[in-house]
């Protein structure tokens, strides 16, 4: 079981490289991957993407990768056009304007700023070697998102055993309770056939009577199916990555067994077991939303 939510961050220098890899998540429905490179490594977005898309099923995964070469080659051009341009424009503004800017020039610097003066071509790399660069760092800082993803799955797992054995418990005392179920049934029949027919009382009507109500109000096949679905919880936990849909649909199948046992039992004591139950499925289901 691995959580929706993890981080990891690295930042090392090799051969003159310096690489930072951050991979963070968050809870989602859906695997929704964002990728964000230095320029030089745009082409190996979709190696990146395809990695990460294998180690996460579910969840809002961002990835950033910067990568900085220490002896760097580029080169500066400067649009010659573009600087006639702009300072034809800045005379055109100084001589509109009041006698108090006339001595005042354009900064040199202000040029720098100006789009389309200055542009900045780095040395490219093909993207063998863009990937030789960033991998290590990159695999480093993964395996680190996994580790903390795991270790949180496994506090969340923990938390969610502890209240599948509140209802493994809860599913016991019911159990316990339905030989006082089916004689609260019996005894309610009693006293009806009494209120109408005074001191006289068909035993073999009062036991038709007292079947046709265990078949109605009978929790028995219910409580069977609880102890199915906890059971099969429990192997569905221990089982492949990306379990946290099926251990939702399960537990709206044990929700749906304990809704119906609390509306056919008229018992105060089942009553009070059911409240602990759901209470526990709903703390389940919490935390099974950050389950991948």
């Amino acid at each position: 079981m691995k959580s929706m939510t993890g981080f990891a961050y690295t930042e090392k220098q090799l051969d003159g490289v310096s690489v930072a890899v951050e991979i963070k998540s968050y809870n989602s429905r859906f695997l929704e991957l964002s990728i964000n490179l230095s320029q030089q490594l745009a082409p190996l977005e979709p190696r990146i993407r395809g990695i990460i898309a294998g180690r996460c099923k579910r969840g809002k995964v961002e990835v950033s990768v910067r990568e900085k070469k220490e002896n760097a080659r580029f080169s500066v051009n400067v649009n010659s056009e573009a600087v006639r341009a702009y300072g034809y424009a800045a005379e055109k503004v100084k001589s509109l304007l009041p006698s108090a800017y006339a001595g005042q020039n354009l900064p040199l610097e202000a040029f720098f700023e100006l789009d389309g003066v200055v542009e900045v071509e780095k040395e490219s790399e093909d993207e063998d070697e863009a990937w030789a660069n960033i991998k290590d760092v990159f695999f480093e800082t993964l395996e680190k998102f996994e580790r903390e993803r795991e270790r949180e799955g496994l506090h969340t797992k923990e938390n969610v055993l502890s209240y599948i054995t509140i209802l493994e418990r809860s599913h016991d005392t019911v159990v316990s309770l339905l030989p006082q179920i089916e004689q609260s049934i019996k005894d309610n029949i009693k006293i009806r056939f009494a209120e109408l027919a005074a001191d006289s009382i068909d035993e073999n009507r009062v036991l038709a009577e007292t079947a046709l109500l265990l078949m109605k109000y009978t929790v028995a096949e219910e409580v069977s199916r609880l102890s199915s679905h906890l059971s099969a919880f429990r192997a569905e936990i221990d089982g492949s990555a990306g379990v946290g849909k099926k251990l939702d649909f399960i537990c709206q199948e044990i929700n749906r067994e304990i809704n119906t046992i609390g509306s056919k039992t008229p018992l105060i004591e089942v009553s009070r077991t059911v409240v602990d139950m759901k209470d526990a499925v709903e703390n389940i289901r919490e935390q099974l939303r950050n389950v991948e």
